[in-house]
């Protein structure tokens, strides 16, 4: 694996946005994988007011050669007026996982 993997978290209001989302991203080959995993719990404050949210988490599989636009595509496509869109590059793992990562998004 010569690419540099990465991990991609955002968070949507509803399952039905999550889905929708990460449609996108799997089939426009934005990411490899999207895990979607409902009951997140979120506390962050936003204009002033402290929330307490129920959301669905999103897990994104990609590499950094697709971060820009998948990036861009969750900011063009996400409800919020600020969606979380936060990237961590893998540092080790499965190699034969990780190259199918790659694979899939050549």
């Amino acid at each position: 694996m010569s690419k540099q993997a990465m991990v991609v978290l955002s968070t949507a209001p509803d399952k039905v946005v999550a889905v929708r989302l990460a449609s996108v991203l799997v089939e426009g080959k934005l990411a490899a994988c999207v895990n979607i995993v409902e009951g997140v719990r979120s506390l962050y404050w936003w204009e002033g007011n402290l929330h307490d949210d129920k959301e669905v988490l999103l897990v994104c599989k990609t590499d950094e050669a697709h971060l820009k636009e998948l990036t861009a595509t969750l900011e063009k496509l996400h409800p919020y007026d600020c969606p979380e869109v936060v990237a961590l590059p893998v540092v080790g793992g499965s190699v034969a996982y990780l190259d199918w990562l790659i694979k899939q998004l050549d």
